[in-house]
């Protein structure tokens, strides 16, 4: 792409996209991780084996998948359970699964799988070292999972209808990477170009678990009827991702990385101003829009959920879905900036969530032209930053009112504006959230709402006649934390979220979803406003059929779906 070929149009502005009920509306784009991890499975001919799968008529064992890149090898070591339906639970506080994981840097022999049976099955319990890059758990959806073992064991196809209701046939509840557990810190693979990509080591965990979950299942319905067992129908099989739980465990993990989070909006961003900037449309992506919008419709009709929020999302999608396929069927494409007009109607005629969908659908036939953005998408977290002391305060001040007016509008002596409390559990070390005025949490808050941080420094920063940032610290020492955030935005315009994190309205699903959207996840199904249910590489193709097969054009039903 040439720049003769673009009109340069800007990135959108930081306070449009950085609110929570925007961020809460993202879905998954060419940029999301499980993406970027199978283009580069199939760009660099990666080689796929089942090397053990020693699992007995009770569906106790073990079984190990390995991937061979161009300059190591990784392998999913799976330990399959006998797990009583009673002690089947998706909570943190669960001692025993279906099945446990690790993925292996290498292959391990039988001394180290015998090492690891010895801990992997205990998760917190055990003893991890960092020859272990994830440790992860996965309980089975039990209706699904009995129902397509009895239809194979049977010599038929299970039900499509119930497949396509769940959707998964294991939910892992858990999935570790990045020093948990005593797993590898990220800084031991992150030179390594498989793995320069965030969140690739625990993309390639599930993508193997996937595999292991399928051929588990046919081996079950094998051992129950040897003689009229079938395996899964190839088309039908795709339809299976793997499921996930996700609670506030997660939640504020994207402020606690404001330079991530920028370096992943940022990348999304300019990925759309450049299809916006472009002059006309491309030879053939004009139908692949169109295209992509009728699978999105099919996407959005056969995603459901029980939770209020998410259906009144839900049936905003399918408006926009519908009214989107209408426009396109009539709108001229072949004008100049065709998808700029088009975005442009979106801003106008659709919900957030349509509009967030639309920057998904732009993307899809751009890949030559929004791909490398990929590699722009890690952050070197090792460095501190240091605060700059030397920057006039009057400049200070001028970044704080542009990162933060949104703070200086909300009266923080109300107590709705900060009713919730971040804080850790004592049991789990891991963030809660608690109300302020009914549960005695404050003494444990954590420093998770910067706009209630930055609208008290700036009431400090006004009656200050410091001249430098370092003598205004000198003089409130108390705001050095929001200090350093606020220089950071200054530098990463998508670093902080321009919305109050502690405020009565507060959905921590909105949180949740902005990140499991960047890692590729779909049909969202929130089970409270503070955790969520997904899919996981539903649609994808199976290690086997990345060589022959197609690596991206998965993530909404198939093309064939649409044409019916």
């Amino acid at each position: 792409m040439t720049r003769t070929d673009t009109d340069t149009i800007a990135p959108r502005d930081p306070n449009t996209v950085m609110t929570l009920a925007r961020m809460g509306s993202f879905h998954q784009c060419r940029l999301s991780f499980m993406r970027v991890l199978l283009r580069r499975l199939k760009a660099d001919n990666w080689r796929f084996e089942r090397r053990e799968f020693e699992v007995d008529a009770k569906g106790v064992g073990h079984a190990v998948y390995t991937a061979h890149g161009p300059a190591h090898s990784y392998s999913l070591v799976a330990f399959a359970n006998d797990l009583p339906p009673e002690k089947r639970s998706d909570r943190v506080i669960a001692t025993e699964w279906d099945a446990t994981f690790t993925l292996y840097d290498g292959i391990p022999d039988r001394t180290e799988i015998e090492r690891l049976r010895a801990n992997i099955p205990l998760q917190e319990a055990g003893r991890v070292d960092d020859n272990s890059l994830s440790v992860s758990r996965a309980n089975r959806s039990v209706r699904l999972w009995d129902h397509v073992v009895e239809a194979l064991a049977a010599g038929q196809q299970p039900d499509e209808a119930r497949v396509a209701d769940v959707g998964y046939l294991m939910r892992t509840t858990a999935v570790y990477g990045s020093g948990k557990l005593g797993a590898a810190d990220r800084e031991k693979t992150a030179h390594r170009p498989e793995f320069h990509a965030p969140f690739q080591v625990e993309m390639l965990s599930v993508f193997l678990t996937r595999a292991f979950v399928m051929d588990l299942v046919e081996h079950m319905a094998r051992v129950r009827s040897p003689d009229t067992a079938v395996p899964l129908a190839p088309a039908l099989r795709r339809r299976f991702g793997i499921g996930n739980s996700t609670g506030l465990g997660m939640a504020p993990y994207l402020i606690n990385h404001p330079v991530l989070l920028n370096n992943w909006i940022a990348a999304r961003e300019e990925a759309l101003a450049r299809v916006r900037s472009l002059r006309s449309a491309l030879p053939g992506t004009a139908e692949a829009v169109r295209s992509f919008t009728r699978r999105a419709q099919i996407n959005a009709q056969g995603w459901h959920s029980e939770h209020p929020i998410q259906q009144r999302k839900l049936a905003d999608l399918r408006r926009d879905m519908d009214a989107l396929a209408t426009h396109l069927a009539e709108a001229d494409l072949s004008g100049p900036q065709p998808w700029n007009a088009l975005w442009q109607w979106g801003e106008e005629n659709l919900t957030l969530e349509g509009q967030e969908q639309l920057v998904s659908l732009l993307l899809e036939p751009h890949g030559d032209l929004v791909d490398e953005l990929a590699q722009c998408m890690a952050a070197d977290e090792t460095t501190p930053t240091r605060i700059d002391g030397t920057m006039p305060l009057d400049l200070f001040r001028a970044h704080v009112e542009d990162v933060y007016g949104f703070a200086l509008t909300i009266d923080w002596t109300a107590q709705a504006a900060q009713e919730n409390v971040w804080y850790t559990s004592e049991e789990k070390l891991e963030p809660r959230l608690g109300d302020r005025y009914a549960e005695p949490v404050e003494p444990y808050e954590l420093p998770l709402c910067p706009g209630r941080d930055a609208a008290r420094m700036h009431a400090d920063l006004l009656a200050s006649d410091a001249g430098t940032v370092a003598r205004f610290l000198m003089d409130h020492p108390e705001h050095r934390h929001i200090a350093r955030r606020a220089q950071i935005a200054a530098r990463f315009p998508f670093a902080e979220i321009r919305d109050n994190t502690i405020g009565a309205g507060l959905l921590p699903i909105d949180l949740l979803r902005a990140k499991l959207a960047f890692f590729g996840a779909v049909h969202f199904d929130p089970r409270s406003d503070r955790w969520v249910r997904i899919n996981m590489f539903q649609h994808a193709p199976f290690p086997g059929d990345l060589a022959a097969g197609e690596a991206d054009d998965w993530t909404f039903p198939p093309a064939e779906e649409a044409a019916q």
